[in-house]
């Protein structure tokens, strides 16, 4: 494989787990767990998690175009294009529609102000999961498809029949 090719699998493959592994630990992880420290109020674990959240977002949106980028540069098969166009769709609609929307409820919240009630907060964790779940499958095809890339065409054996060749009825591999 030539040494571009190998750096631009690399590429696609690390911004794949990476996203995946910064997804994990903030969306599930630190998330969550922050409003069950001591002494954290909801003010400033809304104050934290927006904080958190538009560096998550930023970070996700260069990882995404490395990875978008790698794969066009590769042309990677369909399967894995669809999957980066999902992924991209995932963000973009948090990017523009969620996370705006979010943060002026938290604004409101924590102006004193009783935000109104919604479903939006759980439509993004839904977009969360499915987004985690798409980044580890996309990463895994990616980098068994890069392995056969590596490995160039492969020498497949003739599997010989048993049977003569008036018998092929009894041959599965014919």
């Amino acid at each position: 494989m030539p040494r571009s090719l190998a750096l631009g699998s690399l590429l696609l493959v690390l911004s794949l787990f990476v996203w995946a592994g910064l997804v994990a630990g903030i969306s599930f992880l630190e998330a969550p767990l922050k409003f069950t420290a001591p002494h954290i109020t909801v003010a400033l674990g809304l104050g934290i998690g927006r904080t958190v959240f538009a560096a998550l977002n930023k970070v996700e949106l260069l990882l995404a175009t490395l990875a978008v980028l790698s794969a066009v540069y590769l042309r990677v098969p369909t399967r894995i294009a669809s999957a980066l166009g999902l992924l991209g769709g995932i963000l973009l609609l948090q990017t523009f529609w969620l996370l705006p929307t979010l943060d002026v409820r938290a604004l409101a919240l924590l102006a004193g102000h009783p935000a109104p009630t919604n479903s939006l907060h759980t439509v993004y964790i839904g977009l969360e999961v499915v987004k985690l779940l798409a980044l580890l499958l996309t990463g895994s095809w990616a980098h068994r498809w890069a392995l056969q890339v590596a490995r160039g065409p492969r020498f497949v054996p003739v599997k010989l029949s048993p049977w003569p060749k008036y018998f092929s009825i009894f041959d599965s591999s014919l």
